[in-house]
């Protein structure tokens, strides 16, 4: 099956939030490219989680954000816009976030209404987090 849907991030800190994805959350580095001048800004990333892909960049000022608009978490007040994650164990994946400094917003729980057991987390920038194990492709 082809993914051809991939969420977008912009970070004030990419090269800090692709550290923690990866460390916290279980992503592999797929891609980064980093300016040669400067590694500290990440013109594109891909990581992947089990067959998934996200991609991010440093936020920055110029003409591109200008266009679209783009805002951190913290320039928002708050988030536009939420990313769920398929993982078989809730449990253990929220107690390996929570060890690798992730703010834990809701405890693993049951889901309420539907099938499955999930949390939410946030990044170090206020990215909003769910993980769980209901998965919305099964038959």
């Amino acid at each position: 099956m082809a993914r051809n849907i991939i969420p977008g991030f912009r970070y004030a800190d990419a090269p800090a939030a692709i550290d923690f994805l990866c460390e916290a959350f279980g992503f592999t580095r797929h891609a980064v490219y980093a300016d040669d001048g400067d590694p500290s800004l990440i013109h594109h990333a891909q990581l992947t989680l089990d067959g998934g892909m996200i991609m991010l960049g440093s936020h920055r000022d110029g003409e591109v954000q200008r266009r679209y608009g783009w805002k951190t978490p913290a320039e928002a007040g708050g988030n536009t816009a939420s990313i769920y994650v398929y993982v078989a164990d809730p449990d253990a994946h929220c107690e390996h976030a929570r060890t690798a400094g992730a703010e834990i917003v809701d405890a693993p729980r049951d889901n309420d209404g539907y099938p499955g057991r999930g949390y939410s987390a946030r990044d170090g920038e206020g990215h909003v987090w769910s993980f769980g194990s209901y998965d919305p492709w099964a038959d």
